[in-house]
């Protein structure tokens, strides 16, 4: 499993997919990989590696926690639900984003739905600590609309307007601010909701106002690229959710594709971040790999944990993680090729 928390400032994923790469790499050390979102989507880029499966990120936590299975699935049927705007350019773009999705991955889009104008509000707000958080309103009224066609898809795509603080689209796009990418934290609020309330993969892409569309950002810091040239950001999560595994609200063994906790080798996540993913690592006795040179603004001391002899592993980089992942898929013990060696204890 591959964790990069959304709105902690993550040096490598933090921004727009720039996790993608990490992800891949990590795919070539492992027979499968569950990650999220936040790591790979990249407005109209996902890279998804094909033996990479596209998780919410509170439901890796419930897999991890024991509560939940998940599927692996062929294809679902993937709902899209957009926003209402002033500007006819945006909600057209997004059902072209669909129709595109339709004619390039072969993707089941049996419908999209338009919500009412504004009766359902998103606002991206930071925390004292500069973390990205948020707050939605009318959260009902998309409820609504999930149940009335809940027969009809397998997986739900959200396309909404996000209100940023002033002039949040440009600061952030200022690297002399180094402001924490304001749509995340918003964003994974109401896509934990959403999973946690229907038991199906979701994920939303912001929908931006004409303002935020309009803004002059110039040449900007890769890791941000892929957002400063889509209009729509709606394809990676079109091409995540085709084949999101479903999940299942019990423990099922031995049926084909299901997986649980039981089946997880690892937990990859940035140094200092501890949440309930690290701690049901901790009680279910997976191994956790910290890597120290994704900083962020999280600064838990993940050594202070009781974690069993040989279940914590902090390293340099996502290349010395993929190490420690050949080494605890050959079954061996990573000390045994680093220098000095202790010495056998009688």
């Amino acid at each position: 499993v591959l964790l990069i928390p959304t709105g902690v400032g993550a040096d490598i994923g933090g921004h727009s997919g720039d996790g993608g790469a990490v992800a891949r790499l990590m795919a070539s050390a492992c027979d499968t990989l569950i990650t999220h979102p936040n790591v790979v989507n990249a407005s109209d880029i996902n890279e998804l590696p094909e033996n990479g499966l596209y998780v919410e990120g509170s439901v890796i936590t419930r897999l991890l926690l024991g509560t939940v299975s998940i599927q692996k699935v062929r294809a679902n049927r993937v709902m899209l639900v957009i926003d209402e705007d002033e500007e006819s350019l945006f909600h057209e773009s997004a059902v072209n984003a669909a129709s595109a999705a339709r004619v390039a991955l072969g993707l089941d889009c049996p419908l999209v739905v338009r919500m009412d104008k504004r009766k359902f509000l998103m606002e991206a707000l930071y925390a004292s600590s500069g973390r990205a958080i948020g707050q939605i309103s009318h959260l009902e009224h998309l409820c609504e609309i999930l149940e009335k066609y809940r027969s009809e898809y397998d997986a739900v795509a959200l396309s909404s307007y996000i209100e940023l603080p002033p002039n949040g689209c440009a600061d952030y796009f200022d690297d002399d601010l180094e402001m924490v990418n304001p749509w995340g934290g918003v964003e994974a609020l109401l896509t934990h909701a959403v999973s946690l309330l229907y038991d199906i993969p979701s994920a939303h892409s912001p929908m931006p106002s004409l303002e935020e569309w309009e803004t002059e950002v110039g040449e900007v810091d890769p890791r941000k690229s892929a957002e400063s040239v889509s209009l729509t950001n709606l394809h990676c999560i079109l091409k995540g959710l085709h084949k999101s595994p479903r999940i299942l609200n019990s423990l099922i063994y031995g049926y084909h594709g299901v997986l649980s906790a039981a089946d997880v080798s690892c937990l990859v996540i940035p140094d200092g971040c501890v949440g309930l993913a690290t701690l049901a690592a901790l009680e279910q006795g997976i191994p956790v790999i910290a890597v120290k040179e994704n900083k962020n603004y999280m600064q838990n001391k993940l050594e202070d944990l009781p974690f069993a002899p040989g279940k914590l592993f902090i390293v340099e980089n996502y290349l010395e993680a993929v190490g420690v992942m050949h080494a605890l898929k050959a079954g061996v013990q990573p000390a045994a090729v680093r220098r000095p060696l202790a010495y056998t204890k009688v």
